[in-house]
């Protein structure tokens, strides 16, 4: 392919471009990219060995897509990805309504133009980021928003409603030589699916009596909630079978890969002065919560506990820690055990529960955030070596920590307990005051959530004391 882009018909011919069908360019670019081991879909987490092939065979055998599943299972960021498979540039015929391939329009209007300019037709270069469309389905969506319709402007100009060129065309007649995505099919009235079936399989579109030959240049791909597609019967068959690559997605099947995702995704904003740094035991009881709520009985799982919610209580983790560093004074913005009761706004919003008596939903997310605790803490320590800890606890000791505590506060709690300081070490063996301080709160929880410690709330303070204390 030359470098100087052609401007007209005449000159893309002389240069001899050749302009193939989406399909086959997607499908080539793939196979590129594959010989050359190149990221297809970077910032795609968990599903380099489920998702990501089925999306590849489908591409390579030209298959229309329709991806399945929950909420915030990157649905639409892989999709919209897939423009990274077109050529960077492509040329269409300028001057014309749809982008149409200069070589081979389908439009009246593209071919008047034509006949009317021959080679000195002018083209333009469009660029994949361009060549995408979406809309996510509703009801009240139209043939018109999708197809198209009759042009009254046009009318009024004098054209006749027999004129093809009457005709003013929809989204995905505009997004010819690209990528159309709908989002939530199951959401699209029956008559519209209905539309649908000839634009992805006849290609005769018609629009209020006007039937024309319209062979749209395009890769249809849509999402859908699993429970919509399969059991509720609101997709028509005919219009299923249309789809030749339905492909299941899931939600990140590790902690691990769900700290991953929430990490990347996280809003990253400038601390200024302040420094974050999150304890992996604190990552690791955010990232469980979430996978605990998927296994819920008391929550929806048929909507499903989104990464969102995973994403939005990691910020907020650290929004609670950055008001306590600002307060009182601190540099480092460190979460600990204290700041969790401080993500429930967010989680409440990302979550459906299960019908239920008025109230219920704290104590299901104090449980979620419980047992997440109670987890991640076997997972970190060894419980013979907190015996120790808990015995002195049992001689009558007490120590209280708060969320609203200066890390130094802590200082004096590791010098206090015998063998505080050697756990603490274990966790994060560094001098920084605001880990150590995180450390001894997780180790105070998780002892008393292993029931080898009492604990007392009042306000954001508790009181952690031996099991055979008195108030």
């Amino acid at each position: 392919m030359t470098t100087e882009r052609a401007a007209t018909l005449g000159e893309l011919k002389n240069q001899g471009f050749e302009i193939i069908s989406v399909r086959e360019e997607m499908r080539r670019n793939l196979m590129k990219k594959l010989a050359d081991d190149e990221e297809i879909f970077p910032g795609i987490i968990g599903y380099q060995d489920s998702v990501i092939p089925q999306i590849e065979n489908a591409i390579l055998s030209g298959q229309d897509i329709i991806l399945l599943g929950e909420r915030g299972q990157a649905k639409s960021r892989i999709i919209r990805s897939l423009i990274s498979l077109l050529d960077e540039f492509t040329p269409i015929l300028s001057g014309v309504e749809i982008p149409e391939n200069p070589l081979n329009p389908i439009s009246a209007q593209g071919k008047r133009l034509i006949e009317e300019r021959g080679d000195e037709a002018a083209i333009q270069w469009l660029h994949r980021d361009a060549r995408y469309g979406e809309k996510l389905a509703t009801p009240d969506i139209t043939i018109a928003d999708l197809i198209g319709e009759v042009d009254p402007i046009k009318i009024a100009e004098g054209r006749y409603l027999s004129d093809a060129e009457a005709l003013h065309f929809g989204l995905i007649p505009h997004t010819n030589r690209g990528i159309f995505a709908i989002n939530e099919l199951p959401d699209l009235a029956e008559r519209i699916q209905v539309g649908l079936l000839n634009v992805m399989e006849e290609r005769d579109v018609q629009i209020r009596g006007h039937k024309i030959r319209l062979p749209l240049d395009i890769l249809i791909v849509a999402t859908a909630n699993p429970e919509d597609y399969t059991n509720r019967g609101r997709i028509i068959t005919p219009l299923k079978d249309r789809y030749g690559s339905q492909i299941r997605t899931h939600y990140p099947q590790s902690v691990l890969e769900e700290i991953a995702v929430m990490e990347q995704e996280q809003t990253k904003l400038d601390l200024g002065e302040y420094r974050e740094n999150v304890p992996s035991f604190m990552a690791h009881i955010i990232a469980e919560i979430t996978q605990l709520a998927r296994k819920s009985p008391d929550i929806s799982q048929s909507s499903g506990v989104s990464v969102r919610a995973t994403v939005a209580n990691y910020e907020a983790l650290l929004a609670n820690a950055l008001r306590r560093a600002i307060t009182v004074g601190e540099q480092d913005v460190v979460p600990r055990i204290s700041d969790l009761p401080f993500i429930m706004p967010s989680l409440q919003g990302k979550v459906e529960f299960e019908a239920m008596e008025e109230g219920r939903e704290d104590k299901i997310m104090e449980k979620l955030f419980s047992d997440s605790i109670k987890t991640v803490f076997t997972r970190y320590t060894e419980m013979e070596d907190m015996e120790t800890i808990s015995q002195q606890f049992s001689e009558g000791m007490n120590v209280t920590t708060g969320e609203s505590l200066p890390s130094e506060d802590y200082a004096a709690i590791i010098h206090k307990v015998e063998g505080m300081d050697a756990a603490v070490q274990i966790l994060y063996p560094n001098d920084n005051p605001a880990l150590r301080a995180s450390a001894v709160e997780f180790i105070l929880e998780g002892l008393h959530l292993n029931q080898m410690l009492n604990k007392d709330r009042v306000g954001g303070r508790a009181t952690y004391r031996g099991n055979s204390s008195e108030l």
